[in-house]
């Protein structure tokens, strides 16, 4: 029999929906015969957001040299306890306080998971303005984590149950991405998506790699050349390397393309390419994965929705991928 992982889930931003997503999450009682999951957070806030959202679940806070009193029973909320958030913080506004939180549980949930004591990390939103202001200049949470782990580079990978799409790049500006994309970068991004299928049971995956240019640069109508310089010569080395690979190929027909099930990975070039086709499909579906860390990470794909944060009307389903997700990769993964 599989032994249960560790999961340590973050809670994000204290002031977004990230406490009570966590505890609908919890709500879901089979979700224990898989692992046991361990919040890193603050306990007085999760107790907060089981009587918003009506969950008459008791939140034991623990130290973290308390780790092994955890009790893991469903009912029972399990809380590395920081004790960062004010009693009185809102929900719904923008802190630095929470932003430097969300920070703190990103730092201990990263030393849990290199010591070997959590086997998957899985992240409740965090707000990126919040962030900056608490004082940690990270774009988001997958170049936080690689900072944290002392990873020099990491791919973003969107998984949902008709594709998963990885980013050759993220946060950064248009132009920056079309500046940074080159052959290196798009090859050392297949292979990262490729490994991680492999490890999930895809033996041989079918990759399929966007252009940056519409049509595909149409043969040099559009753009500069982009797609012969920076992207074909990474396909043919993967192609030598045994890798099933169409490409480049025009975003929009190779979408409609993944969604139909021709290609169980698509490589995007920049954030809003893969991003967009995905977010359609359903946030609700959605699962965040960073490929390339020595640890398993993965998220929600949406953010903190300020906007409904404290109303109990927040969508569980995305964590609740999230987690299962991090299970399959925990117990997957040497």
């Amino acid at each position: 029999m599989t032994p249960r992982p560790i999961i340590a889930m973050t809670m994000g931003d204290a002031a977004g929906v990230g406490p009570e997503i966590i505890i609908k999450t919890l709500m879901h009682a089979d979700l224990y015969e898989k692992c046991y999951p361990l919040v890193i957070g603050d306990a007085a806030r999760l107790r907060k957001a089981a009587v918003v959202v009506g969950a008459p679940f008791k939140v034991r806070g623990l130290n973290a040299e308390q780790f092994d009193r955890a009790l893991y029973a469903y009912g029972i909320v399990d809380c590395i306890d920081l004790e960062l958030i004010p009693e009185d913080l809102p929900w719904g506004v923008l802190s630095p306080i929470a932003g430097d939180a969300a920070f703190r549980y990103m730092e201990i949930a990263a030393k849990l998971a290199l010591a070997g004591k959590v086997q998957a990390i899985c992240t409740a939103p965090l707000n990126k303005e919040a962030l900056h202001a608490g004082g940690h200049k990270y774009p988001g949470h997958t170049e936080m984590l690689a900072a944290l782990t002392g990873t020099p580079e990491v791919s973003m990978m969107l998984s949902t149950p008709k594709m998963n799409v990885i980013h050759v790049t993220t946060h950064i500006g248009l132009i920056d991405a079309i500046a940074k994309i080159g052959p290196e970068l798009v090859e050392r991004t297949i292979l990262r998506g490729v490994d991680a299928l492999r490890r999930a049971g895809i033996a041989n995956p079918r990759v399929g790699v966007c252009a940056i240019n519409p049509h595909a640069g149409e043969n040099g109508l559009f753009g500069r050349g982009e797609e012969a310089e920076k992207i074909e010569p990474a396909i043919r080395r993967c192609r030598a390397q045994g890798i099933d690979i169409e490409g480049p190929l025009p975003a929009d027909t190779l979408f409609f393309r993944a969604q139909r099930g021709d290609f169980d990975l698509v490589v995007a070039m920049y954030h809003d390419q893969g991003h967009g086709p995905v977010k359609v499909l359903g946030l609700e579906s959605g699962v965040n994965i960073t490929i390339g860390l020595p640890v398993v990470r993965t998220s929600v794909d949406h953010g903190t929705a300020f906007d409904i944060a404290g109303t109990g009307k927040a969508d569980e389903r995305s964590m609740l991928q999230a987690m299962l997700q991090a299970i399959q990769l925990a117990t997957v993964t040497p």
